[in-house]
């Protein structure tokens, strides 16, 4: 005979069980290309991924290294490396538009997070999204020639450009281009 708690107790342990799976998020297909990919987006949709906004990476504490943020004080695309912060807008002249009414307007909260992956041993870090998985990586979203494909580009929007085979990031005036 199924009873009420043999439903609530099922359900209970389905959605316990669901937490200890490690997670791996295909965002706008159906699933991730590889086994040692965390997060992945559909390529060629002409869209890219927009980085968190801040007042300024001054104000940012306890970030890891390999953090990505779009910094209002000086409309730049920058990641955390080696303790410091690297500039990967090659061009100053970047800039927000009205969009920064919306982010200034809203309240933040410093606790949002949302994580994807195995948890480490280290300690928790901080972030909007954290990949936790050690042996996984990020694909981010392919597009080709976006400096030609994307219509409107958002300020911090970061892509991988499929044509010339390189990181590309808009500072909301230019695209700047990456390549190892």
């Amino acid at each position: 005979m199924i009873t009420q708690n043999n439903i609530i107790m099922s359900a209970a342990v389905l959605f316990l069980g669901t937490l200890l799976i490690p997670a791996q998020v295909a965002i706008g297909k159906g699933s991730v290309s590889n086994s040692s990919v965390s997060l992945e987006f559909a390529e060629n949709e002409n869209r890219g991924m927009i980085l968190p906004w801040v007042t300024s990476t001054g104000a940012v504490a306890g970030v890891a290294d390999g953090s990505f943020v779009y910094d209002l004080s000086d409309h730049k695309v920058k990641v955390k490396y080696a303790g410091g912060w690297k500039d990967l807008s090659v061009d100053a002249t970047g800039a927000t538009g009205t969009a920064v009414d919306i982010q200034n307007s809203a309240t933040e909260n410093t606790a949002a997070k949302a994580s994807i992956g195995t948890p480490t041993s280290a300690a928790a870090a901080n972030g909007i999204l954290v990949l936790e998985d050690q042996s996984k990586a990020m694909i981010l979203p392919k597009v080709a020639s976006p400096h030609l494909t994307i219509i409107n580009p958002a300020p911090g929007m970061m892509v991988y450009d499929t044509t010339a085979k390189q990181l590309a990031v808009f500072n909301g005036t230019v695209w700047s281009f990456w390549k190892q």
